[in-house]
Parts: C-alpha cells; sequence; structure tokens
C-alpha cells in the first residue's frame, strides 16, 4: 500500500493505491507518507487537472471494495458527466434500489472525486450529506467548480 498527500482548493487529500489501483481518498493528510509511486503521482496530475478545470473525467484503475448494492451505486455515480447532477431518487430507480439506500452507499464511497458522490444531490436540486472534507460546504465547492451556473438549493 502506498500514498500520496495532495493539497486541492477544498484542502489536504490523501491517495491511496494497492496492487496497481487506487484504493480510498481522504479528505485529510493522512500521514507523512509521499510515495513516488507512479500510479499515484498521475492521480495528484489528474486530480490537478481537475481542479484547473481542464480536465472532466477521470482515467485512472479504481478499486472500490463493497457489498454488490454499493458498487451498483457507485457504477451509476461514475456515469454522471461533469457539471451535472443526479438525485439519490433518480440513482435508486436507474438500478431498482430506494433513495435512502444510494445516501448509504454514497456516503460509504472510498474514493470521493474519483467516483464522484458530490453529483448526487436531493431532490429539488438540495444539497444533503457528503462525508468528505466539510460536509456540504466541500460538496457544494466541487459542484461549483465544475458547474457555476448550477442552480442548487441552499443548505444549513
Amino acid at each position: 500500500m502506498s500514498r500520496l498527500c495532495v493539497d486541492t482548493p477544498v484542502g489536504p487529500v490523501t491517495i491511496q493505491a494497492e496492487a496497481g489501483r487506487i484504493t480510498r481518498l481522504r479528505f485529510a493528510a493522512n500521514g507523512p507518507e509521499n510515495s513516488d509511486d507512479p500510479l499515484l503521482q498521475e492521480a495528484a496530475r489528474q486530480l490537478e487537472g481537475y481542479f484547473s478545470g481542464q480536465r472532466h473525467q477521470f482515467d485512472l484503475p479504481l478499486n472500490a471494495e463493497g457489498p454488490t448494492h454499493h458498487q451498483a451505486v457507485w457504477d451509476a455515480m461514475c456515469r454522471i458527466a461533469y457539471g451535472e447532477t443526479r438525485t439519490y431518487g433518480d440513482i435508486a430507480g436507474e438500478i431498482g434500489s430506494n433513495a435512502r439506500a444510494v445516501g448509504t452507499a454514497c456516503g460509504a464511497n472510498p474514493i470521493p472525486i474519483f467516483i464522484p458522490c458530490h453529483r448526487v444531490i436531493g431532490k429539488d436540486g438540495k444539497l444533503v450529506g457528503f462525508s468528505g472534507g466539510d460536509g456540504k460546504k466541500t460538496k457544494a465547492k466541487l459542484l461549483d467548480r465544475e458547474a457555476p451556473a448550477l442552480p442548487l438549493l441552499a443548505f444549513d
């Protein structure tokens, strides 16, 4: 397992890789490890491109482990285009689930940003839930980077 800490506009993140795949992204500097692993270096370059507005999708090998339902939700999230959003209900309808279970899977996403759980919002455009960084504030910052004119409803 190797890790790389990266400074981003939403705070430091630590990217973790195992066996040639990205396995985790945490919103925090997680230890002093700064690996020279080529995969992690590429992930850092792609994140930099994302935050500079030059990259709209990631091309990295990911390995997000979780139950089958979570995998289905994470796959659906990866199909949400840059600058677009879907509701928990939209994803539930797509995979034959319910909105609450989709929310649980979003919260369990081990590789946020790369698996874009920030693009999943509540009905009527309401920002709800985000387990990374400063929660909904971080989610709003990520969405604003992608689509500044996106009509989102305020959150508390």
